[in-house]
C-alpha cells in the first residue's frame, strides 16, 4: 500500500465541492484558511461568501475600516484571526503591491499566519513539498501508525510533523495535504469514524489493536475560568444608549458592548454590583433599575465561561457619548450582545 496514493484516489472521488478548491489564487485561500483555523466548515461557508462578495480583492480588504471587518467577521468568534487578517492585508497591499510571498519561509512572517497556514498556502498554491499538520491530520495519522506521543506536546508536533513530512507526495503537495485533511474530515471522523469502507483500515494499527477511540491523545487543558459580567443597557427618553470599545489584550479586542462591571462572583438575586459605575456613567439623575434575565446567560469559550446578567438602566439622559438605539446593530458586538440585541429589539424597545 501506498500511503500517498490511496489517499489521494479517495480525495478524487470523495472530496467536497468548496469555492476556495476552484482557485489557487492565494488572496483566496489565505482567506479560506485564516476562517477555519478552530471553525467547521459549515459554519465558515457563509462568511467565506461574505466577505470575497464585499472584498473581492486583498485591496479592498485593506481598504476597508477595522470595524467593517469585524462587522462581518460577528459570530465566527477568535477575533483577534479578523484583526490580523485586515493587518496583513494591508500589509500585503501596500508593501507587495497585492502580491503574497511566494513561499512557505516568507509566508510564515504574515500577521497571523503560523506553520499550518503557510503550509497549506505554499502547498495550494505554489505546489511547494512542505507538509500540513492540522487536526484531521493529526487524528489519521495517530490512528494509522498508532502513536501515543500527545498531539499538543512540544514533542508529538515536532514527530508528527516530521511524519507527515516523510510521507508527503512531493510530486503533487497540493493534492497530498487536501487529501489527507479530507479524509480526516469525513473518513476517519473524531467520533464514529467509518472504517467498515476506510480504504486504509487493512494497514491502520488502531483498528487492529482496537484503539481508536483512544487517539489521538491529548494533554488536558487548563481549568475552564469563570468570568461573571453584568451590563448595563442604558435606555433615555432621547432613545439613546451607551456602548463601549473593548481594549487590550483580553477577549474581543476591538469590538464594542454595553458599559461593564464584571465581579469576582455571581450577583445575589435582585441586588446591583455596584452603583457608582451607573453615577460615573450618567452623573446625577433620576434612574431605574431592573434584571432583564434572573437565570445567566452562559457564553462559553475555549478557556473560559462567562455567566452575564443584563440590566436596564432607564435615563432622562446618556450625555454626548450617546448613541441612537437604532444605530446599534451597525456595531461589531461579541455573539453574546448580537443574541442579546436580537431577542430584545432593542430598537423597538420602550420606556
Amino acid at each position: 500500500m501506498v500511503f500517498s496514493k490511496v489517499l489521494i484516489n479517495w480525495y478524487l472521488k470523495n472530496k467536497r465541492e468548496l469555492p476556495w478548491r476552484k482557485t489557487s489564487d492565494p488572496y483566496h485561500i489565505w482567506l479560506s484558511e485564516i476562517m477555519l483555523q478552530q471553525t467547521r466548515i459549515e459554519q465558515g461557508l457563509p462568511y467565506y461568501h461574505q466577505f470575497t462578495d464585499t472584498f473581492p480583492t486583498v485591496f479592498d480588504l485593506a481598504n476597508a475600516t477595522q470595524e467593517k471587518v469585524l462587522k462581518l467577521w460577528q459570530g465566527l468568534g477568535y477575533y483577534s484571526r479578523a484583526r490580523n487578517l485586515h493587518e496583513t492585508a494591508k500589509y500585503v497591499a501596500e508593501e507587495l503591491n497585492g502580491n503574497f510571498p511566494g513561499s512557505y519561509a516568507e509566508l510564515k512572517k504574515l500577521k497571523g499566519v503560523g506553520d499550518y497556514t503557510a503550509a497549506a498556502i505554499a502547498s495550494i498554491c505554489y505546489n511547494e513539498p512542505v507538509a500540513v499538520v492540522d487536526g484531521n491530520v493529526y487524528r489519521v495519522l495517530a490512528r494509522f501508525f498508532d502513536i501515543e506521543n500527545p498531539i499538543n506536546s512540544a514533542a508529538g508536533i515536532k514527530e508528527f510533523k516530521a511524519l507527515a513530512s516523510k510521507l508527503l507526495d512531493e510530486k503533487d503537495p497540493s493534492a497530498f495535504n487536501q487529501a489527507l485533511m479530507e479524509f480526516g474530515a469525513l473518513q476517519c471522523k473524531p467520533r464514529n469514524p467509518l472504517c467498515d469502507s476506510c480504504p486504509l483500515s487493512s494497514g491502520c494499527l488502531a483498528l487492529q489493536k482496537n484503539k481508536i477511540k483512544d487517539l489521538p491523545v491529548k494533554l488536558k487543558k487548563a481549568k475552564v475560568k469563570k468570568r461573571y459580567f453584568n451590563y448595563l443597557v442604558v435606555y433615555s427618553k432621547e432613545n439613546k444608549t451607551l456602548l463601549q470599545q473593548r481594549t487590550g489584550k483580553g477577549i474581543w479586542n476591538g469590538l464594542y458592548e454595553f458599559p461593564l462591571i464584571e465581579t469576582e462572583k455571581p450577583v445575589g438575586k435582585g441586588a446591583f454590583p455596584s452603583e457608582e459605575k451607573i453615577n460615573e456613567l450618567l452623573g446625577e439623575q433620576e434612574l431605574s433599575l431592573q434584571l432583564h434575565n434572573k437565570k445567566p446567560v452562559v457564553h462559553k469559550l475555549s478557556h473560559q465561561h462567562i455567566y452575564t446578567h443584563f440590566w436596564w438602566v432607564k435615563a432622562e439622559k446618556v450625555g454626548e457619548a450617546g448613541i441612537p438605539v437604532k444605530n446599534v446593530k451597525d456595531y461589531p458586538v461579541p455573539v453574546l450582545i448580537a443574541n442579546f440585541l436580537e431577542e430584545t429589539a432593542l430598537e423597538t424597545y420602550s420606556l
